[in-house]
């Protein structure tokens, strides 16, 4: 506890969580707005900026043109960099990312640790130490067989790197696998060797939540790994405005359902969010102002996708990306912001 906290008042300690919005807009005209804390650009064709607050990510858009997905706060922001580390923060939040080539530090499972190693050391200098979401973007993510495929050694990273920090329950979080390709930013090569880390933290905590249908992450049994995924299943943000929603997918208990079956997938996909907003205490649905991701595996399923989601999440922004999904048999993954 920090000395005298019990003096402040609790009026004091709200925070209005990041508005987060997907606009097809210039990059320029986004960054000058006051209170753009963030800005994500997708795929080959995203615009090219110098910014430390905004970021390229390595996953393409399945529907072009392809929005800045946006993060605004109600503040001023500062932003910086430290060696591969960029930063943003303002109103009690903060933005930090990390893009390392795997082929300069060692393969997946160093780079994972070097990449939470230099956000744990950069967040322990900051006030805004309360991680509430995580993404994680590498190549090639189901590559290899067992405790060699690249994910479960990105995991045994990820764990090393963040040491203790995480001691008191893990955020929200995303792996997912890209397919990098082309020219992103002022010196940066974008390639399948790429790994992307980036977070979103608060100085103040958020309420971790789990989903009853499914085992907790970091619980999962050893077939999945000598170190399981080490995330929760979403967060609710500190001032109970938002629920942060891990990447989620058709899993039941710890076990993958649907093979093979992708409309059944998303089903199951579906009654897993709900089911997270139910525990939350979230109203049901998704409505106009919560964004989300759907993460494809075969870009052939993007038109089913679209239709899908568009059927059964009528008016939901969602943003569709090229993107791999952590285990081999699953096809689509959805993550995203559940507004009050």
């Amino acid at each position: 506890m920090v000395p005298g906290s019990e003096s402040i008042q609790p009026a004091a300690l709200e925070r209005r969580a990041p508005r987060i919005s997907y606009r097809h807009e210039a990059l320029a005209a986004v960054l000058a707005e006051t209170g753009t804390l963030a800005a994500l650009g997708f795929g080959a064709g995203a615009p090219l900026h110098d910014d430390p607050r905004y970021l390229p990510v390595p996953l393409e858009g399945m529907e072009a043109p392809t929005p800045l997905e946006v993060w605004q706060v109600d503040g001023e922001v500062e932003h910086g960099r430290e060696g591969a580390l960029r930063w943003s923060a303002g109103a009690g939040w903060l933005f930090a990312a990390v893009d390392l080539d795997e082929h300069a530090h060692g393969g997946p499972r160093a780079t994972a640790e070097l990449a939470y190693r230099l956000l744990r050391e950069f967040l322990a200098r900051r006030p805004e130490q309360h991680v509430q979401r995580i993404w994680n973007y590498l190549g090639a993510i189901n590559q290899g067989d067992g405790d060699a495929e690249r994910y479960k050694l990105f995991c045994e990273g990820r764990a090393a790197g963040m040491g203790e920090f995480f001691r008191e329950g893990f955020p929200a979080a995303t792996a997912i696998g890209h397919h990098g390709a082309g020219h992103h930013g002022a010196g940066h090569r974008a390639g399948e060797q790429q790994l992307q880390v980036y977070l979103l933290a608060c100085d103040q905590p958020g309420q971790r939540v789990e989903n009853p249908r499914q085992v907790s992450a970091w619980r999962y049994p050893r077939q999945y790994g000598r170190t399981p995924p080490s995330f929760a299943r979403a967060m609710s943000l500190p001032g109970q405005d938002v629920l942060a929603i891990s990447g989620t997918a058709a899993v039941v208990g710890h076990s993958s359902a649907h093979e093979d079956d992708l409309d059944a997938q998303l089903a199951e996909t579906l009654a897993n969010l709900e089911t997270l907003l139910a525990h939350a205490g979230m109203p049901a649905g998704f409505d106009t102002h919560s964004p989300l991701k759907a993460y494809v595996r075969h870009a052939a399923d993007a038109p089913r996708v679209l239709g899908f989601l568009a059927a059964r999440l009528p008016g939901v922004p969602v943003l569709l990306l090229h993107g791999d999904v952590c285990r081999r048999e699953l096809l689509v993954e959805i993550d995203g912001w559940r507004y009050a």
